[in-house]
């Protein structure tokens, strides 16, 4: 079975890092950070290096698709809150699905002229869901070469807009502000796009099926995050230079469409929006990949129900058709904004108990006491940021998330009462090994 290359997998978590959150939340985060947008999105990108250094350095050594749930099990054993957080991460990327599925469909209808509407959305939504079910069937290497295709198309339709926006700035728009009230909105929009630098995490999910993976894998993550965090930065700085503040707060979703037209015009807004369309695209690819390959591997480790385990698909089809099946089934039937908030809080929790599991495996894997102590206290501060910003911005996010957490332990304390099953001392041992 061939398998994928560094460069195919770099290309993977770039593309689910550049993926529909630079296009549908951008313009909240312009609202929170303001003309401080530019440093929200490089804090942020110092929060990404915090988590990256636990994982490059447990990823390079524990080779598991199970990702996050492979060092965590490593390190703290198999436990409940083990499998409650093996649930969470299963369903973050189950509501990933149906949310860049219906990203996808909200800029698909418009831009071919056909009504948005319920019939259309369920339409588009299920045909391009079946569309990457059939290319991630025919496993890793066709996806390595499609999402390399997708993200080359995708970061070429953004560098036109960088390199032409550049030349038409207006570099008094980029002027930080510094008092108390711009550098909390910095750091509120720091947290909210710290969000969008979470895709590295595919590479992990995906170290079973990448060459040499105790070189390439520290290599991928730190790599990834540096051409994320560059491309950021200097669309943030093109879309500030080039349109109001206010009219990228009132556009949203389009603001970067929007941004392009006073030096592209309306071919400016076309190409973006097409752009827009292959970034959800290749975002959606690596969700379902890394989605079905995590429902396999903790099925097979005991964290999810056996059926999940069935190999056909690289072959597990099980896991690749429930995680996409329940995906569409959201996107059908859910409004999923507050839930996509909720999400991001799952994933602030996966990174604390993953830099947690890293400074109990220290002295096995490598990894310094002070530095995974401060990181240890970054991600915490960051955690309660995210929490004090959805009290008082989105309540309803907020309970969701306390919800959301406690349903996850319920439903594992259920699971192992049902199945009476733990972990072996050899299963414990042998998980994720080289």
């Amino acid at each position: 079975m061939k398998k994928l290359s560094l460069i195919e997998v770099i290309a993977m978590a770039v593309g689910a890092m550049v993926g529909a959150s630079i296009f549908s939340v951008f313009g909240l985060g312009a609202q929170v950070a303001g003309h401080n947008l530019p440093e929200a999105f490089l804090l942020s990108g110092a929060y990404a290096f915090v988590v990256a250094y636990s994982y490059a350095k447990l990823g390079s050594k524990i080779i598991s698709n199970a990702g996050p749930i492979g060092f965590i099990l490593k390190g703290l054993g198999d436990g409940l809150v083990t499998g409650a957080l093996s649930i969470l991460l299963w369903m973050s990327y189950v509501v990933s699905i149906s949310l860049l599925a219906k990203g996808f469909a909200g800029y698909f209808l418009p831009l071919v002229h056909l009504k948005t509407n319920a019939l259309n959305f369920a339409i588009t939504e299920a045909a391009l869901i079946l569309m990457f079910v059939g290319l991630n069937f025919f496993g890793s290497k066709a996806v390595g070469r499609s999402e390399f295709a997708i993200v080359i198309t995708k970061l070429t339709i953004l560098f036109v807009f960088i390199i032409v926006g550049l030349r038409a700035i207006q570099w008094g728009n980029l002027r930080p502000d510094f008092d108390y009230g711009h550098t909390m909105g910095m750091v509120n929009g720091s947290v909210i796009f710290f969000l969008s630098y979470m895709g590295f995490g595919l590479i992990t999910n995906a170290s079973e099926n990448l060459e040499n993976p105790r070189r390439n894998v520290p290599i991928a993550i730190y790599s990834s995050i540096v051409i994320v965090l560059f491309i950021y930065v200097l669309i943030s700085m093109t879309t500030l230079g080039n349109l109001p503040l206010q009219d990228i707060v009132k556009a949203k979703e389009n603001a970067l469409a929007m941004a392009a037209r006073p030096f592209l015009g309306n071919f400016g807004f076309f190409l973006i929006s097409i752009g827009a369309l292959f970034s959800i695209s290749s975002a959606l690819n690596a969700a379902i990949f890394g989605g079905a390959n995590i429902a396999y591997s903790l099925a097979k480790d005991g964290e999810l129900p056996e059926f999940f385990e069935r190999k056909v698909w690289f072959k597990s089809t099980e896991g690749l058709y429930i995680t996409t099946g329940i995906g569409l089934l959201f996107a059908l039937l859910f409004d999923l904004g507050d839930i996509a908030t909720i999400t991001s809080s799952v994933f602030t929790v996966l990174y604390l108990f993953v830099v947690i599991s890293h400074i109990k495996l220290r002295k096995e894997y490598g990894g310094n006491i002070i530095v995974l102590s401060f990181n240890l206290l970054v991600l915490s501060a960051v955690f309660i940021a995210l929490m004090r910003y959805q009290w008082r911005s989105h309540p309803a996010a907020f309970y969701g998330t306390l919800i959301t957490f406690a349903g996850a332990l319920i439903v594992e304390f259920l699971f192992r009462v049902a199945r009476k099953r733990l972990f072996t001392e050899q299963d414990k041992e042998g998980f994720g090994s080289a």
